[in-house]
């Protein structure tokens, strides 16, 4: 589940994104002479940079995605260009933008320019600027000879993996050079310029009477402060500046966010307006958008405070602050939480928050069980979900009765899939828990999924499907249905066929987006008995028409990257005849359960085994001294996509140089990468038989193995690996042993 892309720009679709260019084009125009102020107060014109040789005019808003992803990219053309005789000026037109605002942005973005506030959009009318950011190239006679976007890196639902059209570049190159621009006009995408409008009359559609409670009910959970919504719809003076943007994506069916086909399912978490709605609300904007009185405003809905769920009975955050570079990918992040749940714990609402929603584009929380292997019952931990924050997703909130079970002692795993904007950032996400009294639970509720790791997609295949299946075992009432798939992703479709022969489309998709990874609940739950078959399929565009599409001539297989493919449909069910009321689960108590003694002398080599690599061989020799078929111990964690060899040291009789301290390789093809994310204790008493490429290299002179799971500092998931040239060196009777030395290697702070 990767992308290289600001979450910002997934609001894009939804934010009014420019199809085509709604003015005649200026190109030729001269541009008179101008002056406003910047954000800090002081006038400038036009005139002021009568020394350069051309003026790059680019019109920008606070709030609009695009604008914020274009900032950082704007301040490095500025640096790359003006040496060569170039000057950039932004103007922020919209209505809504404060100089403040304005202030805010340039931090933020970096854009050391000066920055302009058009406040009667005067100067936008004579240039004909429409959206931002859109940009305007002036020669030296200040004649428009370029207009329109910066590069082709984002566009309407889409992103490139990088720019492969340098649209301002290249104009201004051509500019310098005396020629003339190649391409001088482009489709420039982004939101509508808010302009100032006619003060409106009083019409029969008011804001206040009939607006505010559709906006309410519709847009203002994710468009109120602090959440996804880079804009506020609470009031009047938030929404009247962004009415143009508004008509247009209800116009287009683009906001609110919703991709089922409705001939198939009802759903209770549907946010589309019906027909009557949307024409209410564009003929207000057409009559002028007015505000009526404030007295017919509905009563404004109280948000906790940072949570779209009741007020949380525990906040877990990551244990250290991400540093997310400029730019670049940045591989999965995984960071384990240990919430110290001496009981099991019965989650009945749950919201990831991130720290920094600019650079996060989802981030997935599953649970890691005690105990033995730790897997799920697919043989990895995707089926152990408990919550997520992923586009379009709204929080886990689980009807009365219902609730999912963490057992007592269990962590909590965090994938976090972080992006780069342009600007080092950082980032603390959170998880808020809502519990509920296990004596209201009937229904314990499990996160199932059919998933093809075996997918295979050839290259420039414009329609290729792909196809899974899982068999319900007993009679289930199915809550909800999550599909996800990657760029590539075109189509997706449950359908559930009955033993008596009988078929149903439970959900359709028929324009899968990525950028809006909705889980669709049912709005009754549906039941499938048993021995129902849940079919999925998808259909994959990689084509060069497909334009999010990494690599076209790449044949495409499983994997988590984005330029990898997926395919899970992930549901949620519940037993039919559980009353945990009548028949409770067993109650699970975690009490931490001392291992046996260890020497005096080996528990403190221990406690200072990862300090440096003579403190490492001192702790592996005391270890082949208690257990003398140890014949390598290391210690490995996984972190930004790479399994890395921590500490190692070969302390009996095999004699080695590979994998010492600093190995480091891709970790989604190490077995021990596997370990540390499932977060189980493993044993392999065949090495030979073993998956994996660490196990195939290492088989080669060792014989069997055992990996307990450890959580190195800042949540980094790792496994202490003991291993032997012996087979079935390390039986079940040295697992408190080995136990007991991994905690003490952890154990000192």
């Amino acid at each position: 589940m990767k992308a290289s892309l600001s979450l910002w720009l997934l609001l894009l679709p939804a934010l009014a994104l420019a199809g085509s260019q709604e003015k005649p084009s200026p190109i030729g125009k001269k541009i008179d002479n101008f002056k406003l102020r910047d954000y800090r107060g002081a006038e400038r014109s036009l005139q002021d940079f009568s020394d350069h040789k051309i003026v790059v005019v680019a019109f920008l808003g606070t709030e609009c995605p695009l604008a914020k992803l274009y900032g950082p990219r704007l301040a490095q053309l500025a640096k790359e260009f003006g040496s060569k005789g170039v000057a950039f000026v932004g103007i922020d037109a919209n209505e809504q933008d404060a100089p403040s605002a304005i202030g805010a942005y340039a931090k933020a973005t970096g854009l050391d320019i000066p920055i302009l506030k058009d406040p009667n959009n005067k100067v936008a009318d004579q240039f004909g600027a429409v959206r931002t950011p859109e940009v305007f190239l002036l020669d030296a006679d200040r004649v428009v000879r370029y207009w329109g976007r910066i590069d082709d890196q984002y566009g309407i639902g889409f992103l490139r993996p990088k720019v492969t059209e340098r649209d301002l570049a290249v104009a201004l190159e051509e500019v310098l050079a005396g020629k003339t621009v190649s391409k001088p006009v482009t489709q420039a995408p982004g939101c509508f310029i808010g302009r100032v409008k006619p003060e409106a009359k009083n019409g029969e559609i008011t804001y206040s009477k009939h607006i505010a409670p559709l906006l309410q009910a519709h847009c203002a959970e994710c468009h109120h402060p602090g959440e996804i919504g880079p804009f506020s719809l609470t009031s009047y003076e938030e929404t009247i500046g962004w009415t143009d943007t508004i008509a247009e994506v209800i116009r287009d069916h683009r906001m609110p966010p919703w991709h089922a086909d409705p001939h198939y399912g009802k759903f209770a978490n549907d946010p589309h307006l019906t027909e009557a709605d949307r024409k209410l609300i564009l003929d207000w904007i057409e009559n002028g958008a007015p505000q009526g009185d404030p007295k017919d405003l509905p009563k404004p809905v109280e948000y906790v405070q940072g949570w779209r769920i009741p007020k949380p009975d525990l906040v877990l955050s990551i244990p250290r602050v991400f540093q997310v570079p400029a730019t670049g990918d940045v591989p999965y992040e995984f960071i384990v939480v240990d919430p110290g749940f001496t009981e099991d714990k019965w989650v009945k609402a749950a919201e990831v928050v991130p720290g920094n929603r600019s650079v996060v584009h989802h981030v997935l929380v599953f649970i890691q069980p005690p105990g033995t292997g730790g897997h799920d019952k697919y043989g990895g931990f995707a089926a152990n979900w408990l919550a997520g924050n992923v586009p379009g997703a709204r929080p886990m909130i689980l009807p009365d009765g219902m609730a999912k079970r963490v057992p007592a002692g269990s962590r909590l795993l965090f994938q976090i899939h972080y992006t780069t904007n342009g600007r080092p950032q950082t980032d603390q996400t959170r998880i808020g828990l809502v519990f509920a009294d296990p004596k209201t639970i009937k229904k314990e509720v499990s996160a199932e999924m059919a998933a093809n790791p075996r997918i295979r997609i050839p290259a420039n295949a414009a329609n290729h499907l792909e196809e899974a299946d899982n068999v319900i075992e007993q009679d289930s009432l199915l809550l909800t249905m999550t599909p996800h798939t990657h760029l590539r992703g075109k189509t997706f479709k449950y359908v559930a066929y009955y033993s008596d022969g009988k078929q149903e489309i439970l959900l359709d998709v028929p324009h899968y987006d990525f950028n809006w990874q909705n889980t669709y609940v049912l709005a009754e739950p549906k039941l499938l008995p048993a021995g129902t078959r849940i079919h999925v399929e998808a259909h994959y565009d990689n084509s060069k028409s497909n334009p999010s599409n990494p690599n076209p001539d790449t044949v495409v297989r499983w994997g988590d990257q984005t330029w990898e493919e997926m395919l899970i449909g992930y549901f949620d069910l519940i037993p039919v005849d559980q009353d945990l009321q009548k028949e409770p689960l067993p109650v699970s108590k975690y009490v931490h359960k001392e291992g046996p003694a260890l020497d005096a002398k080996l528990k403190e080599l221990a406690q200072h085994a990862l300090e440096s690599d003579e403190a490492f061989a001192a702790f592996a020799k005391a270890v082949n001294k208690a257990l003398p078929q140890v014949d390598r111990v290391c210690v490995t964690d996984y972190s930004g996509g790479q399994l890395k060899v921590e500490r190692a040291n070969y302390c009996g009789s095999v004699k080695s140089e590979f994998a010492l301290a600093g190995f480091q390789h891709d970790g989604r093809v190490m077995a021990l990468g596997h370990f540390a994310l499932i977060g189980g204790f493993q044993s392999l008493p065949d090495l030979k038989k073993a998956r994996g490429g660490d196990m195939m290299m290492i088989s080669k002179f060792l014989g069997s193995s055992a990996h307990v799971p450890i959580v190195i500092e800042g949540g980094k998931p790792g496994t202490i690996n003991f291993w032997s040239k012996e087979p079935k060196a390390f039986p079940k009777e040295t697992n408190d042993l080995l136990n007991a030395i991994a905690e003490a290697v952890v154990s000192r702070k």
